[in-house]
């Protein structure tokens, strides 16, 4: 049997992807008005590793093209939440930190998705929510290495 043909296999993507796109809608509606989630991404990234990334290290950790965190970035800096700088060392790159209202928008942007997280958590329960993290977190890391997954799968 195929992985196409495999129900099991069928049915766990399948909820998968209804929780993504249930989970961006009462996330994206829970943000400060104009923001978007990916604004809240980035920025939630900038702030928990509290120090300069290029463009590209942005791309690369969110899985996104250069061209498409480049027009995230724009319009963070049109907001004034971040600060793009030329890389003194290599005039071919620039380097981006957060900004004093950059930090202040994310920290808005959290108080405001807490509760609705802490909610989810508390319907579920602490217990079930703790379970499921090492399984969510295996998943990711296997969906982030690509090439890892594909010779896993050839191998069983």
């Amino acid at each position: 049997m195929n992985d196409a043909q495999n129900p099991l296999a069928i049915l766990f993507f399948s909820e998968l992807l209804t929780v993504e796109q249930l989970l961006r809608n009462q996330l994206a509606r829970a943000l400060p008005k104009g923001m978007e989630l990916s604004h809240f991404s980035v920025l939630n990234q900038l702030a928990h590793i509290g120090n300069e990334r290029t463009p590209a290290q942005l791309a690369k950790s969110f899985h996104v093209t250069r061209g498409a965190m480049t027009n995230t970035l724009s319009k963070l800096e049109m907001a004034g939440y971040i600060h793009i700088r030329p890389d003194w060392d290599d005039a071919r790159r620039k380097l981006v930190t957060l900004s004093p209202a950059g930090s202040q928008a994310r920290d808005a942007a959290f108080s405001a998705l807490t509760p609705m997280i802490q909610e989810i958590v508390e319907q579920m329960g602490e217990d079930k929510t703790r379970l499921l993290l090492p399984v969510l977190r295996e998943l990711r890391l296997r969906l982030g290495t690509e090439p890892e997954l594909k010779k896993n799968h050839h191998n069983t």
